[in-house]
């Protein structure tokens, strides 16, 4: 069942304020973090399991151990991109509990030893950076940023830095690349972010729903933390749950959750009238689950990796039988197209090959020969390039075609949808 661990107080419209935060008990564990030694910390974070929430789920305190022990100025860097199509949790904590982030980072940035972090968020988020900015001014006249905060010899400043809309730079090094200034395009690794990230300096790059994490893991120690979720896939989390369920909008669950029993019982189920089709579990470019895989799946990393899949930012996209999966897959294609930085040309021209064809395909032009080229692009595409931007469009391809070639051939044959009719050989999108 749904639980209420990050998000108990997200009810409180006070809660977003400095008072009202505090009245909750908001700051007390930055006292308590301040008592622990850093490396405890790091120690804590690392028993705790957690993982980072923005889609890799690579261990948290095992990112942050990466940092060289060099006397290196270094930075806390909070991805607040959320780019991912279907995913809009991260801008509800940040709505409802700006202070919550921001304690998070405090007490991260102490356990890294970091004095300065940066809150990048995305340009279409512009109500939302105000929120943060308020609350970033309300912790600076408190005292809880700046100089020797509460007293205990640290210093941190904290800044938001606003995006300009770029799907890739939700990738942390083409992240890097903004907040320098230069164009937002990824970089080569190794080296990493931990060892050479912002301005050249030592980076750890977290998620917001990572960052405001932390602050549980040293209020209730590691053993609460871990009562929630699975042995490898420890703690809460927040699904962004869109598309063909009665009540769609973000849903906090331990992890190993059934999937079925989140669109059941959390969404309310179908609309009705329809059968579940197809459920795209980690944001559009998680490859699909068709509605057999979707009933038996558990919505943790290792689950979902071992059906093909992945959990990546927690944007459940539902799929009833309403929809065309070659229409959707389309309409996915021209998204990663369109956000392709160019830097690598199996990307730049990847995403507009499997584009093209795809669109070819849904005007009622396709060719049975053009569904095999589509899979074979698709594959050629995997793991050639510097950032996962296009293997995000290659496995939705792939997985798709896989998993119903049936619609992709009768719209090839009839040259119309197989679910709605000739509606796509009138217009090609």
């Amino acid at each position: 069942m749904a639980v209420q661990y990050l998000t108990e107080h997200y009810d409180d419209k006070d809660f977003v304020s400095l008072k009202g935060y505090k009245a909750k008990g908001g700051y007390k564990d930055l006292e308590k973090a301040f008592k622990l030694k850093p490396k405890e910390i790091i120690e804590m974070v690392k028993a705790s399991g957690l993982r980072g929430r923005g889609g890799a789920g690579f261990p948290t305190g095992v990112k942050w151990s990466f940092l060289p022990d060099n006397g290196e100025e270094r930075f806390l860097l909070c991805n607040a991109d959320e780019g991912e199509p279907g995913t809009f949790k991260d801008r509800l904590m940040m709505e409802k509990a700006p202070h919550q982030l921001i304690e998070g980072m405090l007490i991260s940035a102490f356990a890294i030893n970091s004095k300065k972090s940066y809150i990048y968020i995305r340009g279409e988020y512009e109500y939302v950076a105000v929120i943060l900015e308020k609350a970033l001014k309300e912790a600076y006249d408190a005292g809880l940023l700046g100089k020797n905060i509460l007293g205990s010899g640290f210093d941190h400043d904290m800044d938001v830095y606003r995006g300009a809309g770029a799907y890739i730079c939700g990738e942390e090094t083409g992240m890097i690349s903004s907040l320098e200034g230069l164009k937002g395009q990824p970089k080569l690794k190794p080296p990493f972010p931990a060892i050479k990230g912002y301005l050249g300096k030592p980076t750890i790059v977290n998620n917001v729903e990572t960052l405001a994490a932390v602050k549980y893991v040293i209020r209730d120690g590691v053993d609460a933390f871990r009562k929630y979720g699975t042995e490898k896939s420890a703690g809460t989390k927040l699904f962004s749950v869109s598309g063909d369920v009665q009540k769609p909008g973000n849903y906090e669950v331990p992890l190993g959750y059934p999937l079925k029993d989140l669109i059941e019982k959390e969404c309310g189920g179908l609309l009705p009238g329809r059968k579940l089709k197809a459920v795209i579990p980690g944001g559009s470019s998680a490859p699909v689950l068709n509605a057999e895989e979707a009933y038996r799946a558990t919505m943790d990393y290792e689950c979902l990796a071992e059906m093909g899949s992945m959990l990546g930012s927690g944007a459940v996209i539902i799929i009833d039988d309403s929809n065309c999966m070659v229409d959707l897959l389309h309409v996915i294609l021209h998204f990663y197209h369109h956000e392709s930085c160019g830097q690598c040309t199996p990307c730049r021209e990847g995403t507009g090959w499997i584009e093209k064809l795809s669109r070819k395909i849904v005007s009622g032009s396709g060719r049975l020969q053009d569904i095999d080229l589509l899979d074979k692009v698709a594959q050629n595409m995997k793991g050639r390039t510097i950032c996962a931007l296009s293997d995000a469009a290659a496995l939705p391809t792939i997985s798709f075609v896989a998993k119903f070639r049936d619609e992709f051939e009768f719209f090839v044959r009839e040259g119309r949808s197989k679910v709605k009719g000739n509606i796509y050989a009138q217009s090609a999108h």
